[in-house]
């Protein structure tokens, strides 16, 4: 399924997001800047990408690491997935944290997250006195493991 998505250049430099592959899940978000910029160990940097995008309504653009950038230079977003809403219009940045023991850089044009546009729901939250038993119940983390 394909749709049709408005990407804004704010800098003539920057780069509209790309696909690596035919049916990659995540597009391609690009580092635009003039120069090259190193995060030291345990501190984020907030990247530019010099674009903004109309997303439509009824979904929202998710941020995940790129899986090579973070296992070779450990280099992941801050906030583990970002979340863009279909209302924003403003620059979509990427604060890449340094989750290695030592300093990583960034390169202009480097590609340093990707984005998956997905569907969601808005759920309507009703107050209720009780909620309907399952076999689960309270049982909560690690509770569905192998024994």
């Amino acid at each position: 399924m394909k749709q049709n998505v408005n990407v804004k250049k704010l800098v003539d430099t920057a780069i509209v997001p790309t696909y690596g592959t035919e049916y990659a899940a995540g597009s391609d978000l690009y580092a635009c800047m003039e120069a090259p910029v190193t995060i030291a160990p345990g501190e984020t940097y907030m990247v530019h990408t010099g674009i903004a995008m109309e997303i439509p309504e009824g979904y929202a653009g998710l941020i995940y690491a790129r899986s090579g950038l973070a296992s070779k230079k450990g280099l992941a977003p801050a906030n583990k997935v970002g979340v863009v809403d279909s209302d924003y219009r403003g620059e979509i940045m990427v604060p890449l944290h340094n989750h290695s023991t030592v300093a990583a850089t960034i390169d202009p044009k480097e590609r340093i997250a990707q984005m998956v546009i997905t569907p969601f729901l808005t759920a309507n939250f009703v107050e209720v006195s009780s909620l309907e038993d399952t076999e689960r119940g309270e049982k909560g983390f690690g509770s569905t493991g192998s024994k």
